[in-house]
């Protein structure tokens, strides 16, 4: 397939994105991209700046795909309903893909995503979950790290086999929501501190 016969930045994105669910995104090289569409190295090029602007584009999209599906789960919930559908929608988005998943864990420098406004849509999910919990500056910004590191670590164990024991994953991960419901519900707020 040369470029003028439909090779464009949107779909070298998405085959790399598919090659990081197949292989794993460490895997994913500008030769294997090339290969997957019959063309040579050279030819992605105009379309792409080299692996690490492939990389970010697979991060980008992987971090719209999550944001749209979490919104969609969200959608008319409030407090724990919206923690539970938060949660379920991060957890399957990761199982589902888990190289797009890998990418999105990555830092990007701000200037490349400078114009992808939208690439911000999963903070500003989190924080309205968190606002609902009645948490603000800094405890929303440990709130967040709390939620963040818990789904993460759950998933990222979950997929890659971590979890040995005979206990139904889904069981313990309704226990631990229901945990993280309860320390939300319970927060110390550190204006409170502040004042005493």
């Amino acid at each position: 397939m040369s470029p003028r016969a439909g090779l464009n930045a949107e779909r070298i994105t998405l085959a790399a994105a598919e090659l990081a669910d197949d292989l794993g995104f460490d895997n994913v090289t500008l030769s294997a991209v090339a290969k997957k569409f019959g063309v040579k190295d050279p030819s992605l090029y105009s379309h792409v700046r080299n692996l690490r602007d492939l990389r970010t584009r697979v991060a980008i999209l992987g971090s719209l795909e999550m944001a749209d599906g979490i919104a969609a789960a969200v959608a008319g919930r409030a407090g724990k309903d919206a923690l539970i559908a938060f949660a379920g929608a991060y957890r399957d988005y990761a199982k589902k893909h888990p190289g797009r998943y890998a990418a999105t864990q990555r830092r990007i420098d701000p200037a490349d995503v400078a114009d992808t406004p939208e690439y911000l849509r999963g903070i500003e999910l989190t924080a309205a979950i968190l606002r609902a919990y009645d948490l603000e500056g800094d405890d929303m910004i440990d709130a967040s790290r709390l939620l963040r590191s818990t789904f993460h670590g759950y998933a990222t164990l979950e997929t890659s086999g971590g979890f040995a024991h005979g206990r139904d994953t889904d069981v313990s991960w309704a226990r631990i929501l229901d945990a993280l419901h309860l320390t939300l519900s319970q927060w110390p707020n550190t204006k409170e501190k502040k004042t005493r």
